[in-house]
């Protein structure tokens, strides 16, 4: 039998009888890392804001309301839990909400936990690999010294130091995922944006500094990361999760231009160009492949095709 058969099954019998937690579960990759953790055999328990749809083993709870919380963490007593919720807009215009929500919303998830009735395996905070700012190196490991450049990277970094009080606690795991888009993003974000142009045969785009490079990845390639370093749970490491390669926001254009079979008009709006743009983003992901073996990573212009056609 091949390895990866075995690796299938082995991935379905992961979570049988044990329960997940993911906060954000409306959220973008909430949906993904729900399924994901689903098909792992997980029973799949979730946070929502308040107001928002909810359905079966969700919570309506907002982060500071740190009563509610822990009776949400009470009653679905996790065994593995992924934090996704956050405000994870770069150019949100309210920066006190931003390190209320990220970082103290943060805290009284860390409290419920470590004082809640039941002691998770694994915590994964999602991070951000913008918390490395504009590195002076090519491509960046997790030892590269933060230099966030914006008030999300800073609020994201200040997360990271407040979860190191907590580990003596619980089995605290800290990921810095990398740029990574899919079917569902808001059209906040770059690729959803231009890829929404493509689709209804827009003739010409408005966008940023062409010649910023991001290291993309699939939303599905994401979740699964995730989903091994729960099972792996690394207690007190930080992982970066990236494709390792670069990709500049003209070479993007030039993909789109092929996958719709015309070419757009792209025009630079300076009101797009941010003072603290982060230039180059490119990351190592050889200790995460380490710790959870390699992930074959979905191709870009695959996962743009994916969302062109969706």
């Amino acid at each position: 039998m091949s390895n990866m058969a075995t690796e299938d099954r082995g991935e379905q019998r992961e979570g049988v009888g044990k329960r997940a937690l993911i906060t954000g579960l409306r959220g973008f990759t909430g949906h993904y890392m729900a399924r994901e953790l689903t098909a792992a055999g997980y029973h799949v328990y979730g946070t929502v804001l308040p107001g928002k749809e909810t359905g079966p083993d969700m919570f309506p709870v907002d982060l500071n309301d740190r009563a509610a919380l822990a009776a949400a963490v009470a009653q679905a007593r996790p065994d593995v839990v992924i934090h996704l919720a956050a405000i994870a807009f770069v150019a949100h215009n309210d920066a006190e909400q931003m390190y209320r929500v990220n970082v103290v919303g943060t805290r009284n998830l860390l409290e419920a936990l470590a004082h809640g009735p039941h002691k998770p395996s694994c915590v994964l905070l999602a991070s951000s690999a913008n918390i490395y700012g504009n590195a002076a190196v090519p491509v960046i490991d997790e030892s590269v010294a933060p230099a966030p450049a914006n008030d999300y990277a800073v609020s994201k970094l200040a997360m990271e130091y407040m979860a190191r009080l907590w580990m003596d606690k619980l089995p605290i795991v800290i990921a810095r995922p990398f740029n990574y888009t899919g079917v569902g993003q808001s059209e906040n974000f770059l690729l959803p944006k231009i890829v929404s142009h493509f689709r209804k045969g827009a003739r010409r785009i408005e966008l940023g500094n062409l010649a910023v490079a991001r290291d993309f990845s699939d939303v599905r390639t994401v979740a699964k990361s995730y989903r091994r370093l729960l099972a792996a749970a690394p207690a007190g490491e930080v992982f970066n999760i990236c494709s390792g390669r670069s990709q500049s926001l003209e070479s993007l254009i030039d993909m789109m231009n092929d996958i719709a079979g015309y070419r757009i008009d792209v025009h630079v709006n300076p009101a797009f160009v941010r003072a603290s743009e982060v230039r180059t983003l490119s990351g190592n992901n050889a200790k995460l492949a380490g710790t959870i073996g390699a992930i074959e990573s979905v191709p870009l212009v695959d996962t743009l095709r994916w969302m062109y056609l969706a």
